[in-house]
C-alpha cells in the first residue's frame, strides 16, 4: 500500500529541491510543481478505493495514538487531498507560461509550500499540527499575494498578513485552552473526552477556533482581507486562494464543530452566518467593475452558501456542502484562470475592457461562460446539481426557518445571475475597442482551462462519478464516534 504521508512529503521535498534543479537549468524549475503534483494526484487516486474500504491512520515516531503525531486518511481527507492536488496540478500547468516575472524560483517554491499546508490541514489528526500546516499555508499566501511587488499587491498582502495573524493567534489560544483542559493534542482523544469539561469553558475555546478559521474562510464579518488579496495577486494565485485556501478555513470550522466539540447547539447560528455571508458577498460583487474583484466577492458569497449547507447538519446537508465545494472550486478556478488570460491580453481588469472578447478569444470566453453558468446553477453543469442538493437538504429539515433561509439564498442566486449574465453579454454582444490584434494563442495556459471546462460539464451530467465519495466523506464528518474509533481503536 502507498504511504499516505507521501501526499505531504512529495510536494515538500520538491519545493526545497527547486534551487538544486535551477543549478542544472533555469528552465527546469517551472516544471517541478507540475511533476510533484502529478505524482500527488496519482497517489490520491490510488488511495481512494483503499481508503473507502478501510480508512488509514499513519502513526509517526513509533508510538500509537494519542501519544504520537498522526495522519488520518478517511473519505473526507482523501477527497479534499485529491481536490487540492488536482487543482494545484492544473494551476501549476497554467503557471508554466503565465509566471514570467522574477523571482520565478521563489514563486514555484511558495506555491508548493501552499499545497503542502493545505493537504496537511485536511490529513492531520493532531490539532497543533493542524495549526502548523495552517501557518505554512498562510505565510506562503501572504508572500504570493505580494509577488508582483506593486503597491496594490503589497498593501493587500499587509492587510492579509495582519488579519491572518490575528486569526492564527486566536486558533493558537483555542488550542492552548484545549491542551490545558485535556493534556493532549490528538483530535480524536480530545473528542472522546469532550464531555468531561464544563461547557462554558469549552465554548470559549470553540469561539476562538471558529473565529480564527473563519478569517481564513472569509466568513462575514471576517472577510475584509479577501477582495484586495484575490484581486491583487497573480491570477494563478487568485485561483488557488479562491479554489483551495479559503476551503481549508471551512474544513477547520467543520472539524471543530462536528468532530471535536460536537456543538450541535450552534448550527442554526452557523447556517444564519453562512446566509449573511452569501448575501453580503453577492451584493458586493454586483457593484464591481474590476473583474477579479468581482470574482473575489463572488467567492465570499459561495463560501457563505457552503457554510449555510454545513449548518443544516444533516447527511444531505453536509453532502450538499461538500458537493458545493467541488463545483465552486472547479468553476472559480476556471474563472480566475480564464479572466487572468484575458487580462494578460487586454492589459486591463475592467469588465468593459473585455467587450467583444468572445470573437477574439472564443475558447477562453466560452470557458468563462461555462464557469459562470455553473456558479449560477444552470443545468447541465456541476453547480446546478450542487445547488439543487442544498435546496433539497434544506427542505428535508422541515423547519420553517430553513425554508425562509433557502428562499433568501435563491434571491442571492438571482443577484449572482445578474452580474455574471452582464459579463457574458459584454463578451459576446458588445463591441470592444482596441482588441483587433488580440488572438487566442495555444499553449500551456489553455490546457487547464479546457480540462476544468470539461470537468464542470461531465460532473453536471454524471454526478455519480463523485457522489459516492462525497457521501462517505459526509458520513465521516457526522460520525464522530467512528472517527474516534479509527484513531484510538481499543485505546
Amino acid at each position: 500500500m502507498v504511504n499516505p504521508s507521501l501526499l505531504v512529503g512529495i510536494p515538500l521535498a520538491f519545493a526545497f529541491s527547486i534551487p538544486l534543479f535551477s543549478l542544472i537549468s533555469k528552465k527546469i524549475e517551472k516544471y517541478i510543481p507540475v511533476v510533484a503534483l502529478l505524482i500527488n494526484l496519482t497517489i490520491s487516486f490510488v488511495l481512494i478505493p483503499q481508503v473507502l474500504e478501510k480508512p488509514v491512520v499513519v502513526s509517526i515516531g513509533g508510538w500509537s495514538p494519542p501519544f504520537c503525531i498522526n495522519l488520518v486518511i478517511g473519505p473526507l481527507g482523501i477527497f479534499l487531498a485529491t481536490l487540492i492536488s488536482g487543482i494545484g496540478f492544473l494551476i501549476s500547468i497554467y503557471a508554466v507560461s503565465y509566471i514570467k516575472k522574477e523571482p520565478t524560483q521563489k514563486y514555484h517554491m511558495l506555491f508548493l509550500l501552499l499545497i503542502v499546508g493545505a493537504i496537511g490541514i485536511v490529513l492531520t489528526g493532531d490539532i497543533f499540527n493542524l495549526f502548523v500546516f495552517f501557518e505554512i499555508l498562510c505565510i506562503s499566501s501572504y508572500a504570493l499575494v505580494a509577488y508582483n511587488k506593486d503597491k496594490e499587491g503589497t498593501e493587500a498582502a499587509i492587510k492579509y498578513l495582519i488579519q491572518g495573524s490575528i486569526g492564527s493567534s486566536l486558533i493558537l489560544i483555542g488550542i492552548a485552552l484545549l491542551y490545558g483542559f485535556f493534556g493532549t493534542l490528538n483530535m480524536a482523544d480530545i473528542a472522546s473526552r469532550i464531555t468531561s469539561v464544563e461547557p462554558t469553558y469549552l465554548f470559549i475555546s470553540l469561539a476562538f477556533l471558529i473565529t480564527g478559521f473563519g478569517i481564513e474562510a472569509a466568513v462575514f464579518p471576517l472577510n475584509a482581507w479577501l477582495p484586495d488579496a484575490h484581486s491583487s495577486a497573480p491570477s494563478s494565485i487568485s485561483a488557488i486562494l479562491s479554489g483551495i485556501a479559503i476551503k481549508t478555513g471551512v474544513y477547520g470550522i467543520a472539524r471543530m464543530i462536528f468532530t471535536i466539540f460536537n456543538a450541535g447547539s450552534i448550527l442554526t447560528f452557523i447556517a444564519f452566518l453562512g446566509l449573511l455571508t452569501l448575501l453580503i458577498g453577492e451584493m458586493s460583487a454586483f457593484r464591481q467593475d474590476d473583474i477579479k474583484r468581482l470574482l473575489a466577492y463572488s467567492s465570499i458569497g459561495q463560501i457563505g452558501l457552503i457554510v449555510f449547507a454545513l449548518g443544516i447538519a444533516t447527511s444531505p446537508g453536509v453532502f450538499a456542502s461538500l458537493f458545493q465545494i467541488v463545483s465552486h472550486t472547479l468553476a472559480k478556478t476556471l474563472l480566475f484562470l480564464a479572466a487572468g488570460y484575458m487580462i494578460y491580453k487586454v492589459g486591463s481588469k475592467s469588465i468593459t475592457s473585455l467587450n467583444g472578447m468572445g470573437k477574439r478569444m472564443p475558447l477562453t470566453s466560452f470557458a468563462f461562460a461555462i464557469g459562470s453558468f455553473s456558479l449560477i446553477g444552470l443545468p447541465p453543469f456541476a453547480g446546478f446539481m450542487s445547488k439543487l442538493s442544498i435546496v433539497y437538504a434544506a427542505i428535508q429539515v422541515k423547519k420553517p426557518i430553513f425554508l425562509a433561509f433557502i428562499a433568501i439564498a435563491l434571491i442571492a442566486t438571482v443577484i449572482e445571475a445578474g452580474y455574471f449574465f452582464k459579463i457574458v453579454q459584454n463578451l459576446y454582444f458588445k463591441k470592444g475597442e482596441n482588441i483587433d490584434k488580440i488572438t487566442e494563442t495555444s499553449g500551456y495556459i489553455l490546457i487547464p482551462i479546457i480540462i476544468l471546462t470539461g470537468a464542470i460539464i461531465i460532473i453536471g451530467v454524471h454526478p455519480q462519478f463523485i457522489t459516492g465519495l462525497l457521501k462517505e466523506a459526509a458520513n465521516e464528518l457526522l460520525g464522530r464516534a467512528t472517527y474516534i474509533g479509527w484513531v484510538l481503536g481499543g485505546t
